[in-house]
């Protein structure tokens, strides 16, 4: 594209922002690179930079960033969304790209990866972390039942989902998503009756076979 690249950063911590903001302005290729804390800040921002493209964090208080795909893709199309998650989890990077997402790269990728993929994407073109491409080349074209199970729930079902199997209480995934905890424990009810489930181990051994028990610090 002519031009430089305007970049919509959405993370919750400020530490990755203020990283990934810093290693992008030291490419020629960037412009103006805005910051968003949360996926409505991001929908705001959106609305009022219109950036080339916008970097979105997965695991984030708030909508999260399923729901903030959904969301800018429905105001507009041809918003270009570059997934941004310390998520390795093919499940993720299905869900993702499938909601939309033009590319998706983990935060354990080399950093110019991150300028590679946004200068790809702002060009019409879409990028995935070559780790994960042909996994997800063949998960595709030959899609477990499980995995079309879980297309059953919402990006918020999901967010929960993920949470409740790797060990949240219900209170603590209702802290983590800035929900109430009876909304939490209805999800809950609804994710069993969607995946045809009874107990929250059921949970746990469908995500663990879907590669969504995360091993990552972070996630708590």
């Amino acid at each position: 594209m002519a031009g430089k690249i305007d970049v919509l950063l959405t993370d919750d911590h400020a530490v990755v922002r203020t990283g990934y903001k810093t290693y992008l302005s030291l490419s020629e290729k960037i412009g103006s690179i805005y910051e968003a804390e949360r996926g409505e800040a991001a929908c705001h921002l959106y609305n009022q930079h219109r950036p080339d493209v916008v970097v979105m964090d997965l695991s984030m208080p708030g909508i999260g960033g399923f729901e903030s795909i959904r969301r800018l893709l429905g105001r507009d199309p041809d918003c270009k969304i570059l997934v941004f998650s310390i998520h390795n989890e093919l499940a993720y990077v299905v869900r993702a790209i499938k909601a939309g997402a033009k590319g998706y790269i983990t935060k354990n990728s080399m950093p110019e990866m991150l300028v590679t993929a946004v200068c790809q994407i702002a060009g019409g073109g879409s990028y995935v972390d070559p780790e994960l491409a042909q996994q997800l080349a063949i998960n595709i074209a030959s899609e477990p039942d499980e995995s079309v199970l879980l297309k059953r729930l919402s990006p918020r079902e999901f967010d929960v989902f993920c949470l409740l199997a790797n060990g949240y209480t219900s209170r603590e995934a209702a802290e983590k998503l800035c929900l109430g905890y009876k909304t939490v424990c209805n999800y809950a009810t609804l994710i069993k009756e969607k995946l045809g489930i009874k107990t929250l181990a059921e949970m746990t051994l469908l995500a663990s076979r879907q590669g969504l028990i995360s091993t990552h610090s972070e996630l708590k």
